[in-house]
């Protein structure tokens, strides 16, 4: 009987007196509610037969205010036990149902039950509070990642001060990933070897993925943390960010995704994110104001009703889209429905269609621009451009990314506010679509499109540098160049089934070689967050500079 306490605990013990009962065994609330109920043939918690009997004697046990008692019904016979429990938990009744005649010495045995019994169910109650305290601070560690990914620092401050050990700035960003171990014996390793300095998140999206938070403050051992990880984990891979500060945590996170992409193919199983400037500081001040006019209408809009989301849930949900996709969903906890109802709802605001890769690119850079306050923006424009011009500035859509792509201005038009049906991934891109502000909003002058951001000399540098480990294209330019396969991934917007029919390959193919150019060139394509925003952005700003 102790040996089945130790190994199997109370399901064990109810197993086998519902053997030497040759009926049914369980434990039952005061008011009668089975906790836990099994049948010599097989578990029966439904609530049917002797666990309807067995309940009615708790009830009835309840009443009377007895310790113990036998209760007869038919042809059954029920024998009820109230067990030991603490002071601040319910007590429990063991209840035996079994045909007359019972066992000899079933009383007894039962009697003798109720003891190891109760200190079973009293330390499984205790693990069941553990895993409710457990879940609640890991939720409570998501919320905090979530407030620091969309820039609300005082909050996560205020919800951190709580959990402890206290947000640290600068930061340092690294995601594992647990390939055959438990995630949370990484996560208790992680603590262990950062000191509990370190914040570790278990990711909403991805169910292997561990986020730490590491402090980088010079002189600090954390700043090995990834390496150390690594090291001490032998199925796990590593990715690490560059040192930033705790508003740059979303960028920091991007950054490590992709530098696990990397460190997948290494033997170290640990990379760090390679150098490069971030695009939102290279566009400059003018990208600044035409990221603010892009974003106007979204943020000037105003729910009718107090129960839909306002401008700033549209804004969180439209980043998180970009960054997961359909794994959104797990992200910000909401159905589908909702957010093909939040993403139908932007689009129609910002006049964009979000099923485009270029759309998409747009806004993704639109955001990261705004998410770093410290870019200065510049005056409005010259004198007649601003809100008392007579005329609303057309806004530059894209087609393509290389040549034999098109390039069309668009002018505001009502018929161009239609709505349009939400997608989860990127689809085949079609007529292209203007920024058009909602009915009566105000309406901002852009300045300037994103292909002039696109041709300016600092982005174009930016561009070249991002594209350089590809070599350039061929001289044939064949669909064997890895150049050639990255532009035409791009051009059938990031899909792998219309890429590989353009380029005459088989899927798995296509597959493979992007999954090189990965550690080519340091980024995520495959997997969310992706580096295709960057890269299409990339390709058309040298299209441009080409005279495109």
């Amino acid at each position: 009987m102790h040996g089945l306490a130790r190994s199997g605990g109370s399901q064990e013990l109810l197993r086998w007196l519902s053997g030497r009962a040759d009926g049914w065994a369980g434990l039952l609330s005061r008011d009668g509610t089975v906790l836990y109920g099994v049948a010599r043939a097989a578990p029966d918690s439904t609530g049917g037969g002797p666990a309807a009997l067995a309940a009615a004697c708790a009830k009835e046990l309840t009443a009377l205010g007895a310790h113990s008692s036998a209760f007869d019904k038919g042809a059954h016979t029920a024998l009820l036990f109230s067990l030991d429990a603490p002071s601040d938990a319910p007590a429990p009744v063991l209840g035996v149902v079994g045909r007359r005649p019972l066992p000899d010495g079933l009383s007894t045995l039962l009697a003798d039950a109720a003891l190891p019994l109760a200190m079973c169910w009293a330390a499984e109650t205790v693990e069941r509070k553990r895993r409710r305290v457990d879940l609640a601070e890991s939720r409570g560690r998501e919320a905090v990642l979530h407030l620091l990914m969309t820039g609300q620092l005082s909050i996560a401050h205020q919800v951190a001060g709580a959990l402890k050990p206290s947000l640290p700035d600068p930061v340092r960003v690294c995601v594992v990933e647990c390939s055959g171990r438990d995630r949370d014996a990484v996560a208790r390793v992680c603590m262990e070897l950062s000191d509990g300095r370190s914040w570790v998140v278990r990711c909403p999206v991805y169910a292997r993925h561990l986020i730490l938070v590491v402090p980088a403050k010079p002189g600090q051992a954390d700043g090995r943390l990834g390496p150390r990880v690594a090291s001490a984990v032998d199925d796990c891979v590593v990715g690490i960010s560059e040192d930033v500060t705790l508003a740059d945590t979303a960028t920091a996170y991007r950054q490590a995704f992709h530098a696990l992409a990397v460190a997948r193919g290494l033997p170290q199983r640990h990379a760090h994110f390679g150098a490069a400037p971030e695009l939102a500081l290279v566009a400059g001040a003018e990208g600044a104001r035409w990221a603010d006019a892009l974003l106007a209408p979204l943020h000037a809009y105003r729910p009718r009703r107090g129960q839909d989301p306002g401008s700033q849930e549209l804004a969180a949900t439209l980043a998180s889209w970009l960054a997961f996709s359909s794994h959104a969903t797990d992200h910000l906890k909401i159905h589908r429905n909702t957010l093909a109802a939040r993403l139908r709802l932007t689009g129609e605001l910002l006049g964009l269609d979000l099923a485009v890769l270029a759309d998409q690119s747009a806004v993704d850079l639109a955001l990261r621009i705004r998410a770093t306050p410290a870019l200065p923006r510049p005056p409005s424009g010259p004198a007649g451009g601003g809100a008392g011009s007579a005329h609303r500035p057309a806004v530059r859509s894209r087609t393509g990314v290389g040549p034999g792509r098109t390039e069309t201005t668009a002018a505001h038009s009502p018929e161009s506010a239609h709505p349009r049906e939400p997608v989860h991934s990127t689809m085949p891109a079609h007529a292209p679509t203007p920024v058009n502000p909602p009915e009566g909003a105000h309406s901002p002058d852009l300045g300037h499109s994103l292909d002039d951001i696109l041709r300016t000399a600092a982005v174009r540098s930016w561009a070249v540098q991002q594209l350089r480990p590809l070599g350039g294209p061929g001289p044939a330019d064949g669909p064997a160049d890895p150049y050639t396969t990255l532009r035409t991934w791009l051009e059938c917007e990031a899909q792998l089934a219309p890429a590989a029919a353009a380029l005459g390959l088989s899927v798995p193919g296509v597959r493979k070689r992007l999954t090189r150019l990965e550690t080519v060139l340091r980024r995520s394509l495959l997997r969310t967050p992706s580096a295709r925003y960057d890269l299409w952005l990339a390709f058309r700003s040298l299209h441009l500079a080409d005279g495109g």
